[in-house]
C-alpha cells in the first residue's frame, strides 16, 4: 500500500526532525505529569497551582447580586463574579456542568449559571428551554445527565448575559459571528470571555480564528479552553485534561482554571491563546481522515500514519500562520491528546467512516442529520476553510493530507485516496527554511 501523500522522513523533511515524538520522550517522562498520577503538572508549562480557596462543609447557597471587576492585574475586586454559557449543545451543557459544580463551592462565584438555548420545540410539544428548567436536564443533547439546580436555561440570549462578567462560548464556529453581532454593545466593558469552539472564520483577509473575531467584535479579552475531551465521558465523570490558552494575564488564566477544574477535569494553563485554539480546530480535520481509514477497514497502522502525518501538519499550519505557536503547546492535552482522543471516538470520526463505507456516494449533510439528531459536524467545514487558505496562500502542495481530505468530502476523490499514493511530490523548500517561522 502506498500512500497519496508521502510519509516524509526527516532526512528529508526538516518539519519531522525538530518534532520527533523519540526526543522529546525523556522530557514527557521526566515531567510531572507521570511522576504521580494526582499532581498532574503540565509537562511543559509549569505554573505553580492556583490558590484553591477553601470549599465549605456543604454546598450552601451563597446568591447575591453583586458582581465583581476584574482589576488590571487580573485580581477580583468586588464580591463575585457571575458566569453566563452561551451555548447547549452537547459540550455546552457538560461545559455548564462542570462550571455549575464549582459555582456552589468558590466563594469568588455566583451560585447561578446562566445556559444560553436556542430554543426548540421538542417531540412532545414542550419547548426544550423549559423541559431544562423543570428536569435540570438537556433531554435533546445530553439526556440522563443532571446539569445542577443552578443551572438556569434561558431562550434569550441578551438576557442571559446582561449581568454576566464571565462569558464562555460554545456554539459550532459556523454561528459565532451572527452571535458577536447580536452582542455588540450588549456585554458588560469589564468582561471576560472563553471559547470553547473549535474552527475558525476565513475572510479575505485571511483566517480569524474565534477567539479573535469574540475579542474584535466585542472589545473583550478572550481566552480558549481546548483538550481531549469526548463530552459524553465527561458528562459521567470519566478523568480528562484539558488546556487553557491564555494571552498575558495569568491571573485571568487561573480564574477559568478554578472555574472548570473538578476532580475528574483537569485543566492547565498555556500561555499560547493561538496554539491551542488550532490545535483544537485542526484535529477535526484529521478526526475525518481517521474515519475514512476506519471505514475502509484500513487497521490501526494505517491509522496510526495518519495520526502522526496530521499531527505534524497541524503544527506546520500553525506556526505558518502564527510564529508565535509554541512547539510545547502540541505535547498539551489540546494536541497530541486530542488528536488520539478523536481520531479514536467523536462525531467526526463516526460520520467519516459512513461516508466511506457508503463509498462517498451520500453526503455528509444526510449523514449528519441521521446520525447526529441535531449536533454539528465541524471537520468538514473546517476543512473546506482549510483548504481555502492553503489554495489563496500557494500552500496546497505543503499539506497534502488537509488538501486530500477537503478533495473527498466534497466528491473530487473517493475515500480511498486518503492512502493511494500520487506522482506529484510536495513542494518542502519553504517548510525546509526555519526562517519561515520567524
Amino acid at each position: 500500500m502506498r500512500f497519496h501523500f508521502p510519509l516524509y522522513s526527516s532526512s528529508s523533511f526538516s518539519l519531522v526532525s525538530n518534532f520527533t515524538f523519540i526526543s522529546s520522550l525523556p522530557l514527557i517522562f521526566s515531567s510531572s505529569h507521570f511522576s504521580t498520577f494526582i499532581s498532574m503538572a503540565p509537562a511543559f508549562e509549569p505554573v505553580s497551582p492556583p490558590h484553591q480557596e477553601a470549599e465549605p462543609q456543604t454546598a450552601t447557597p451563597h446568591h447575591t447580586d453583586t458582581v465583581n471587576n476584574f482589576g488590571n492585574d487580573g485580581q477580583v475586586v468586588g464580591s463575585k463574579s457571575k458566569v453566563t454559557v452561551v451555548g447547549s449543545g452537547n459540550w455546552g451543557s457538560v461545559a455548564a456542568k462542570l462550571i455549575a459544580s464549582n459555582t456552589l463551592k468558590l466563594n469568588s462565584f455566583h451560585d447561578e449559571v446562566r445556559m444560553w438555548v436556542f430554543e426548540e420545540t421538542l417531540q412532545t410539544g414542550e419547548k426544550l428551554t423549559d423541559v431544562i428548567n423543570k428536569t435540570n436536564e438537556n433531554v435533546k443533547y445530553l439526556p440522563g445527565i443532571k446539569l445542577g439546580k443552578n443551572v438556569i436555561a434561558d431562550p434569550d440570549l441578551d438576557n442571559a448575559v446582561k449581568d454576566a462578567n464571565m462569558l464562555v462560548f460554545v456554539t459550532p464556529h459556523q454561528f459565532m459571528e451572527g452571535i458577536c453581532k447580536r452582542l455588540v454593545g450588549k456585554v458588560r466593558g469589564d468582561v471576560e470571555a472563553i471559547s470553547l469552539i473549535k474552527g475558525m472564520e476565513v475572510k479575505m483577509e485571511g483566517p480569524c480564528m474565534i477567539s479573535n473575531l469574540i475579542s474584535e467584535q466585542l472589545g473583550i479579552n478572550c481566552s480558549v479552553l481546548m483538550g481531549a475531551n469526548i463530552a459524553n465521558e465527561i458528562a459521567v465523570e470519566k478523568f480528562s485534561e484539558a488546556t487553557v490558552g491564555f494571552r498575558d494575564n495569568r491571573e485571568i488564566a487561573e480564574q477559568w482554571v478554578k472555574l472548570f477544574s473538578t476532580p475528574y477535569f483537569m485543566v492547565t494553563p498555556v500561555q499560547d491563546v493561538e496554539g491551542v485554539e488550532l490545535c483544537g480546530t485542526l484535529k477535526n480535520v484529521v478526526a475525518i481522515a481517521a474515519g475514512f481509514v476506519d471505514g475502509l477497514d484500513m487497521g490501526n497502522n494505517t491509522k496510526a500514519a495518519i495520526m502522526r502525518i496530521g499531527l505534524r501538519e497541524m503544527r506546520a499550519f500553525s506556526k505558518l500562520l502564527f510564529s508565535s505557536v509554541r512547539d510545547s503547546t502540541f505535547f498539551e492535552s489540546c494536541g497530541v491528546a486530542d488528536v488520539i482522543t478523536t481520531c479514536l471516538g467523536g462525531r467526526n470520526r463516526k460520520v467519516a467512516e459512513a461516508f466511506a463505507r457508503n463509498g462517498g456516494k451520500r453526503s455528509f449533510d444526510d449523514l449528519e442529520a441521521e446520525m447526529l439528531q441535531g449536533q454539528k459536524l465541524q471537520g468538514v467545514s473546517m476543512a473546506r476553510e482549510v483548504y481555502e487558505v492553503l489554495s489563496h496562500r500557494g500552500w496546497l502542495e505543503l499539506f497534502p493530507l488537509f488538501a486530500t481530505v477537503h478533495e473527498i468530502c466534497v466528491g473530487r476523490l473517493p475515500p480511498s485516496a486518503i492512502v493511494e499514493y500520487s506522482e506529484k511530490k510536495p513542494r518542502l523548500s519553504l517548510l525546509e527554511d526555519p526562517a519561515c517561522y520567524q
